[in-house]
């Protein structure tokens, strides 16, 4: 790595403190590394060469294990790489983890002023923001209160608000806005947005949430084991992703039904296409090897982000189905269907009373054409699924 000559005094004591770690690491590889690899070294990122413009926004994906977090730590230079070189123009505010950057026993007012002064910001720059900053994260009434009393979302909404609002020209995001709740989430999205269209800065985006990737982030970054695997415009990069752990999922499908199993869904069958407005059946044959039960079915449908999209639910119409013990065959008619034309995934559930038997995610992707739609239409909630439509359950 380059070494930049420090612009402020947080940066040059931060310099200092780094020598004697530096120094030992240097030592210590001079042993390793020397024309060719140790057995048994494995690499957390190799061969992982990109360019970030200026107000990019760039969404970093992969499964977990594929360098998505490590690439974050050497980008906020909290990891060093052990070959290679990062170079970046302008200040880094990171948000990589819960309670990351903040010192437990100082208060949030006094975190607030530690992390500008680290970024190099002069006091009364801190002042012209603080309010803003605490208006932002929601805990005014707790600001003067010691950090390690916050809980796990009272830390992240100020984490996220010192990052966002403390001027920096490149913001680093993990995936810990998973642990706030969905407005806040909206109003970081709303933030990130802002800061890179209307500002110019950049943003480092990494999220398990697709739809958010898709929603906010211009270009994206696939990482698979440690190596970059594409770098693209973001729907690109979505839509290989999702056709690849498409096929993967359903290897797993195909051993996971074979496990033993009190009760399982040993087939599943419907139309791969569907017309909006039509009626549709599914089909599910389920294997129980215990004693007659009484259970309840659930058919979700999610978007290729694996956003929750709508919910067929035997429970909801009152539905309880008999099982006798061996081979069961289920149907479930829905009179019109009411997605619009789109590729979607089916999620089946088997359970009874707090009880699952089987579960199996994304057992198959369909394709909605369009068509008319009846004036008949769903029911809308709020449990989690924007859509609950009327269905019949039978067994056969």
């Amino acid at each position: 790595m380059q070494e930049k000559r420090a612009d402020t005094f947080a940066e040059q004591m931060l310099t200092v403190l780094k020598y004697p770690i530096d120094n030992f690491r240097k030592i210590k590889s001079l042993g390793s590394f020397q024309g060719k690899e140790e057995d048994g070294v494995h690499w957390a990122l190799k061969d992982v060469s990109f360019e970030v413009k200026q107000g990019d926004v760039l969404g970093i994906i992969g499964k977990n294990g594929a360098g998505k977090s490590t690439l974050l730590k050497i980008l906020s230079k909290i990891t060093e790489p052990s070959s290679g070189r990062i170079e970046m123009n302008g200040r880094v505010a990171a948000l990589l983890e819960v309670g990351t950057g903040f010192h437990p026993e100082l208060t949030g007012r006094e975190n607030i002023y530690m992390n500008g002064t680290i970024l190099g910001m002069t006091k009364k720059e801190i002042d012209r923001k603080l309010e803003e900053i605490i208006d932002f994260s929601g805990v005014e009434k707790y600001v003067d209160t010691p950090v390690k009393f916050y809980s796990s979302g009272m830390r992240v909404r100020l984490g996220f608000s010192v990052a966002a609002h403390l001027d920096p020209e490149i913001l680093i995001i993990d995936e810990v806005l998973a642990v706030g709740d969905y407005e806040f989430q909206q109003k970081c999205l709303g933030k990130m947005e802002d800061v890179s269209k209307r500002e110019g800065r950049t943003v480092l985006f990494v999220s398990h949430n697709l739809a958010m990737v898709r929603n906010l982030c211009t270009n994206g970054l696939l990482l698979d084991e440690g190596k970059l695997e594409s770098n693209a415009d973001v729907s690109q990069i979505l839509d290989f992703y999702l056709n690849n752990s498409l096929q993967e999922d359903s290897l797993t499908y195909q051993n996971f039904k074979k496990c033993q199993k009190e009760m399982y869904v040993d087939k599943f069958e419907m139309s791969n296409f569907l017309k909006t407005g039509d009626g549709i059946e599914f089909s599910i044959e389920v294997v129980n090897q215990i004693s007659e039960k009484m259970v309840e079915f659930a058919i979700t449908i999610t978007s290729l982000e694996n956003v929750p999209i709508l919910q067929f639910y035997s429970g909801h119409v009152g539905q309880q189905l008999r099982l006798k013990k061996g081979k069961n065959k289920i149907s479930s008619k829905i009179e019109n269907f009411p997605l619009i034309n789109g590729f979607y995934y089916l999620n089946v559930w088997l359970g009874s009373k707090g009880v699952t038997y089987d579960f199996l995610p994304k057992i198959k992707k369909v394709d909605v054409r369009p068509g008319a739609i009846s004036q008949d239409g769903p029911v809308c909630t709020f449990n989690g699924y924007p859509v609950i439509a009327q269905s019949k359950w039978n067994v056969l």
